[in-house]
């Protein structure tokens, strides 16, 4: 039972990860193609060209995307890698908040999760399957 449960850990965080990056793509993919699509607000701190924003979620997609089909080979890095691109999904999407609120509130807590699994679950998972820790 504990084997199950280990596997559907990882599992769940892996693709938790993939999706969290190709959502992350996906934004960064429209902010590219139709820089007029999100609401530029007015008087903001952080106010930047949706290109600049564009490429920063792609990045962050393509890395998270990684990350994520990686960690099924069960690496530490690929959990370390997976976190601090999770991290920075998150500030980069908080960052967004005013441009786009509820795809960002969504992605922000999908980055939330994988964090999660990965910093507190998936180790016990990969002790449990005898993956490389």
């Amino acid at each position: 039972m504990g084997t199950i449960l280990a596997l559907g850990v990882i599992f769940c965080a892996g693709m938790m990860m993939i999706m969290g990056g190709i959502f992350q793509a996906i934004e960064g993919f429209v902010a590219l193609v139709q820089d007029n699509f999100y609401a530029v607000p007015h008087s903001y701190a952080f106010s930047m060209d949706a290109k600049v924003w564009g490429w920063l979620h792609i990045i962050l997609g393509i890395l998270l995307t990684a990350a994520g089909i990686y960690l099924f080979v069960g690496k530490l890095w690929a959990r370390l890698i997976g976190i601090a691109a999770a991290i920075f999904s998150a500030i980069a999407n908080f960052l967004f908040i005013p441009y786009y609120p509820i795809w960002s509130i969504l992605i922000l807590a999908l980055d939330v999760l994988i964090i999660w699994a990965l910093a507190f679950r998936a180790r016990a998972a990969a002790e449990y399957v005898g993956l490389d820790a």
